[in-house]
């Protein structure tokens, strides 16, 4: 009975540590951005405000803060219902039918950006919000934002099974000098401080 015991709490240990390590749950990009008000704003809600809302549907602001914004937010283990907040948000006056409708006709911006509140919604399962983050790079190809934030919710999906293709993801989309500096260097180093941990997988 003193061995299962032990075992249950070796488990329950080892998942505590997947859930609070991974390519989504550690990277705090919000970290480059903190001279940005809205970004410290964020920082005292784990839900999206109407301010928040606003601001992440204007596309006059940079991408950049607004994922910087979304990462503020966080990730809570039991969902926080945001990409759905601002999902409903965005369909004021039923411009979109529904959300396959939406990703036909949003911009790759809004797309990446309801893509990554999707994958901190629910980080166990980010199969949906791929499938949309794939898309919005389709649609802004050259954005740097748009494709790590992508490569990051690819990685989380290739926890699974294969780390060195955790560190390949994003490494490639570090190594394409042909997209958009569209995100700071502060912001980078706190992606691949933690990314960068992966790289021995692949040796």
């Amino acid at each position: 009975m003193k061995n299962i015991i032990v075992l249950c709490l070796f488990f329950a240990g080892v998942c505590n540590s997947l859930m609070a390590d991974s390519p989504l749950t550690s990277t705090e990009i919000y970290l480059g951005y903190l001279d940005e008000p809205v970004v410290e704003k964020a920082l005292d809600y784990p839900v999206l405000t109407e301010e928040l809302l606003q601001y992440l549907a204007a596309p006059s602001n940079p991408i950049a803060v607004k994922i910087a914004v979304i990462n503020a937010l966080g990730f809570n283990i039991d969902g926080s219902g945001n990409a759905d907040a601002f999902f409903q948000y965005l369909n004021t006056g039923k411009r979109y039918k529904n959300i396959e409708d939406f990703t036909q006709k949003a911009s790759g911006e809004l797309m990446i950006c309801m893509a990554y509140m999707k994958s901190l919604d629910d980080y166990f399962d980010v199969s949906d919000a791929l499938l949309m983050a794939k898309k919005a790079a389709d649609k802004t190809p050259q954005s740097y934002t748009v494709n790590i934030i992508c490569a990051l919710i690819e990685a989380q999906e290739a926890l699974d099974n294969d780390w060195c293709k955790v560190y390949q993801l994003t490494n490639n989309v570090r190594r394409d000098k042909t997209l958009k500096d569209d995100m700071n260097e502060d912001a980078k180093n706190e992606i691949f401080e933690y990314m960068d941990e992966y790289k021995g997988y692949c040796e």
